[in-house]
């Protein structure tokens, strides 16, 4: 490991030294949204080169004829003179065919297409487009969802990392569960592309990048003004309106403002009363045609009420129905208020960022198992300024027909809490017992370097990245501890072969870590607290014909011993190391040019190390799902999509004597559109499937048992809903 540190910090200092002039830097971006386009290709002679997530790509000085073709978009040849060029592509039809196999993630170049087509209730739901990405909600429709990927159980964020623009989605050290991401304070129509991974092995991704890693990219400007209203049952209603507030010059001065307020009592016996209201607004001034000055800001405010888990047995014996509840006075409230300033150049990019987020929560789990008289209904609560900064800086260098790209970054964040508080309540207006009550300090430093080396079919990225973390945590109910510090250096190694121009080879093998909670870091007085993942992969991407993209996969990852805070009961637990494995296949087939199919199959197995046979499942770990579907797109006219998702039966507890049930659901959207207008209808669970969403194995007592009882407690999934839109642009 040391000789491949060695390799790459001299590859680095030598890049960087040699890289001024070497190279033209052409910046690829959609003539009207004005976003970076990354996948594009830019062809010269017998080479190419894909631009990156910053729809950048460097090629040799003396290179001047290129073609510039991206999926989706109309290509163009160009004679480029200057040294630093950007170059805006015009929308077309979506075309299979225009996919290079380059890259190990060419599936995300797509993801435009799921984005319009598929129904989504909130941001969260577009996770779903991450292949093998399942989420479940289980309280109200406020609450974060529970998020499973690759044989993880990732609660609400623990092992994937989570980011908007820039922004960090996962809380550190939350009231609720370490990671905790919401997303709700995002509109979904705002979301112009999503970028993903699976595993650890992405040096710009630190904290919490175990089982992979999802980064949102809104829409910089939006074409026309929009205002939309959708009606559904359980008395759903969402207004919509997007603003268009671009300056004259609007290649220089472009932005927009959106809005959003969504209502549903959904389909509980006690009504939610969830509603949602978001504001976001984001703006750009081309300071000279090479920098890029941006402003965002947002504010989202939600509150619910929620009827919970139900135990089986009482659906069972008639005492309550499925959509019925023991306790129905759970729910919460919650806000999220960000601003963020990013400055971009030929050389540099940075972005400073704040967020201001509280969070309310009331649950009740286990009923009347601790206390017969008042409940087990308990309150977390928190109040949180989030204070970021983030720079990172790409250079290029060609020697003969080797290419060397480096990317070096840094940055911190400090999240201070106040008020973090675990409480036995009654009816969430009389405080029993205060169980935990502190404030919490956590600062991440981090800097990272990545140098990518090109040649011939071969391409290697080898990455280093340092994360310092300073844990400090002031007990408002015992006795004050020390603060704690800890550091960990992450190396990852990527290597891309390409066998022909449809078939590409790739290994992957990298460190990655989730942080734990700073009240385990103090409590534990900093021993394994940053517990590392070690992962690899070995894939295929091919296309065997020229509008047929596969991608397989298999995989294995190990984490270290760990302890974990278990936010619902103020303790701590140790969870052991766990190992990993399994295999991912992804299909997408263009049936013609507006119908797509595609599916997704991925099987994991999921194992505690240190547990004897048969004792050893991890609870609630998916072994099998599956997702995919038609869609049929067009610019005008009709388009939607029919939609399934599959989830086998899985272990609920650690000898599986007690099974999560599975699941086979259908949804569907069709869509009329016209240039002033459009018509839209969707449906989910379209077959009208009786299926838990949310399940755990618990013990809880009912009011009048006179033991406790261990089994299933879940959250019955939605009914057949249907809902239609109405949308006008001007």
């Amino acid at each position: 490991m040391q000789k491949i540190i060695t390799i790459l910090l001299f590859l680095c200092f030598y890049s960087l030294s040699h890289a001024q002039n070497a190279v033209k830097r052409i910046k690829v971006i959609n003539k009207i949204t004005r976003e970076a386009i990354d996948g594009a290709i830019l062809s010269y002679g017998n080479s190419s080169i894909v631009t990156n997530n910053e729809g950048v790509a460097q090629i040799p000085f003396s290179i001047k004829n290129i073609t510039i073709s991206a999926v989706g978009h109309k290509a163009v040849e160009r004679n480029i003179e200057e040294e630093s060029v950007i170059i805006e592509l015009e929308n077309a039809p979506v075309n299979l065919a225009e996919v290079a196999v380059k890259g190990t993630n060419v599936f995300k170049t797509i993801s435009k297409i799921d984005i319009n087509t598929r129904p989504a209730k909130s941001t969260q739901d577009l996770l779903r487009i991450v292949p093998g990405l399942f989420i479940a909600q289980h309280q109200g429709g406020g609450k974060a969802e529970q998020i499973f990927l690759r044989g993880f159980d990732i609660d609400h964020g623990t092992d994937i990392a989570l980011a908007v623009d820039g922004l960090p989605v996962n809380m550190v050290s939350h009231a609720h569960g370490q990671g905790y991401a919401d997303l709700h304070f995002v509109i979904p129509e705002t979301v112009n592309k999503v970028d993903f991974g699976t595993g650890p092995y992405y040096t710009n991704v630190g904290n919490f990048n175990t089982a992979g890693y999802v980064n949102f990219e809104t829409l910089n400007a939006i074409e026309k003004n929009r205002v939309q209203v959708e009606v559904g049952q359980f008395n759903t209603a969402r207004l919509l309106s997007m603003i268009d507030i671009s300056g004259k010059q609007k290649q220089k001065h472009y932005g927009y403002v959106a809005g959003e307020f969504l209502y549903s009592d959904g389909p509980f016996i006690s009504k939610q009363h969830f509603n949602r209201f978001n504001l976001f607004g984001k703006y750009n001034i081309r300071l000279t045609p090479n920098s890029n000055l941006q402003f965002l800001a947002s504010a989202f405010n939600s509150r619910w009420d929620a009827s919970g888990q139900v135990p089986d047995r009482a659906v069972q014996d008639g005492t309550i129905e499925r959509f019925g509840s023991i306790d129905d006075t759970e729910g919460g409230y919650t806000s999220r208020y960000n601003a963020s300033i990013s400055l971009s150049n030929n050389w540099l990019k940075q972005q400073v960022y704040f967020s201001k987020y509280q969070f309310n929560l009331f649950s009740n789990f286990t009923f009347f198992l601790n206390d017969p008289v008042n409940g087990d209904q308990i309150k977390q609560r928190e109040d949180r300024n989030i204070f970021g900064y983030k720079a990172s800086s790409s250079f290029a260098k060609y020697i003969n027909n080797v290419r060397l790209n480096t990317t070096i970054g840094a940055g911190f964040r400090h999240d201070k809490t106040n008020g973090s508080e675990l409480s036995h309540t009654k009816n969430k207006t009389e405080v029993l017992q205060a169980i935990q009550l502190g404030n919490v300090n956590e600062t991440n430093a981090f800097a990272y370097v990545d140098e990518k080396i090109s040649f011939n079919k071969w391409q290697f990225n080898l990455g280093l990245r340092s994360d310092y973390f300073i844990n400090k945590y002031t007990d408002e109910l015992n006795v004050q501890m020390p603060s704690q510090n800890a550091s960990i250096l992450s190396p990852k190694l990527n290597v891309q072969y390409a066998a022909t121009n449809n078939v590409q080879l790739y290994a992957k093998w990298g460190k990655g870590f989730h942080s734990n909670d700073t009240r385990v870091v103090v409590l534990n007085e900093g021993r394994k607290i940053l517990p590392a993942a070690y992962g690899y992969d070995l894939g295929i991407t091919i296309k065997p014909i020229k509008k047929l993209l596969i991608n397989a996969a298999y995989w294995k990852l190990n984490l270290e011993q760990e302890f974990v805070y278990v936010g619902d009961e103020g303790v701590i637990e140790p969870s052991g190391k766990t190992e990993r494995r399994g295999v991912d296949v992804n299909i997408r087939y263009q049936i013609n040019n507006k119908l797509f199919a595609d599916i997704s199959y991925n099987a994991a197995k999921a194992r505690s190390v240190e547990e004897a046979k048969g004792q050893d499942f991890i609870p609630l770990a998916p072994t099998l799902t599956s997702v995919g579907g038609i869609t049929y797109q067009s610019v005008k006219g009709w388009n939607g999509s029919l939609r399934y998702r599959y989830m086998r039966n899985r272990a609920a507890n650690e000898d599986n004597s007690v099974t999560a049930k599975g699941y086979f659901v259908a949804d569907a959207a069709i869509n009329y559109t016209k240039s002033r207008y459009e018509v839209g209808f969707v449906v989910e669970n379209l077959f009208n499937t009786k299926w838990n969403e949310a399940q755990f194995n618990t013990t809880s007592r009912l009011k009048n048992e006179p033991t406790e009882v261990t089994e299933l407690h879940y959250t019955p999934g939605t009914p057949f809903f249907a809902k239609v839109k109405l949308a006008l642009f001007f």
